[in-house]
């Protein structure tokens, strides 16, 4: 099995990666054995191109993607004594090598009519949806800033979870359409999320605001203004910088997820009601006082 995917130049799109699930399971369920051959660089460790000896294959099926380029072209040289199938593929040209080098091509598009992807075919698992949303600044707490360390603690532990992550920010921006441009914006993504992980403030109140589970991370040594809020809203998924990076940091990291993504950790966020602001009518007062 190859595909884009295979070529160290090339790329693993997710719907590449759908197509050549729904062409292994068929040839699972038709009893025929594969091996996939992936890029070192999406998945080191495992099979390439060239560590599979084209004498151990009879067949070589190429799955999703265009048919074309120089990469396509030396896998008809090297495997040149197996049959070679392209299915799921777009033809451009069919005298161009990369397609003309196939015994068989079963087109979803440029050839005889048009056929819907593979990608449609396999089943796909549900994973949580996390928005990230970190600080990097915050010069202001001077040597107590562990920002860029709690940073790389996080997202080094999250790239090892299965959950979509999307990178979010609380700053506005009306010029950049990748920015929200009001804070209903932010709130209305932060609400369709199953959790947050944040070491901002207001990634913290208006995760909770949007009734999503926040996993908060103070980044400043010995406490700073996301601890002060956690305790000030009663919310209690908050780790200190020093939690996330000692040793264990990250089965600390695990067990607030766990919490988060549980019925209690939805429901008391879905339930947050905070107690009725000081700092409004403090601000009256201070206002009529004539002092």
């Amino acid at each position: 099995m190859t595909g884009w995917f295979s070529f160290l130049n090339g790329e693993a799109t997710a719907g590449d990666v759908l197509a050549l699930a729904a062409v292994r399971d068929r040839l699972d369920a038709d009893g025929v054995a594969c091996d996939t051959a992936w890029s070192p660089v999406f998945r080191p460790g495992a099979l390439t191109l060239d560590d599979a000896d084209p004498g151990d294959y009879t067949h070589v099926v190429f799955a999703c993607g265009p048919l074309h380029g120089p990469d396509i072209a030396a896998l008809h040289e090297r495997f040149a004594h197996c049959r070679r199938i392209a299915v799921g593929v777009s033809v451009l040209d069919p005298d161009d090598p990369a397609a003309a080098g196939f015994h068989t091509i079963l087109a979803r598009d440029g050839l005889d009519g048009v056929r819907p992807d593979l990608a449609t075919v396999p089943p796909i698992a549900s994973v949580p949806v996390v928005g990230v949303v970190l600080s990097l600044g915050q010069g202001e707490y001077g040597a107590r800033r562990r920002h860029e360390d709690v940073a790389d603690r996080i997202t080094g532990w999250l790239a090892e979870i299965d959950c979509a992550r999307l990178p979010l920010d609380t700053r506005l921006d009306s010029a950049d359409w990748r920015l929200p441009a009001t804070a209903g914006q932010l709130v209305a993504a932060l609400a369709r999320l199953d959790v947050v992980v944040t070491t901002r403030l207001h990634g913290l109140v208006l995760g909770l605001r949007a009734g999503t589970p926040v996993l908060a991370v103070d980044p400043v040594a010995d406490g700073g203004k996301v601890s002060a809020q956690a305790t000030a809203l009663g919310w209690p998924a908050v780790l200190s910088a020093a939690d996330v990076l000692a040793p264990g940091g990250a089965d600390r990291l695990a067990d607030l997820w766990a919490w988060c993504l549980s019925g209690r950790g939805q429901t008391a966020a879905q339930t947050f009601a905070p107690e009725p602001n000081p700092l409004l009518p403090a601000l009256d007062d201070a206002l009529r006082s004539q002092s």
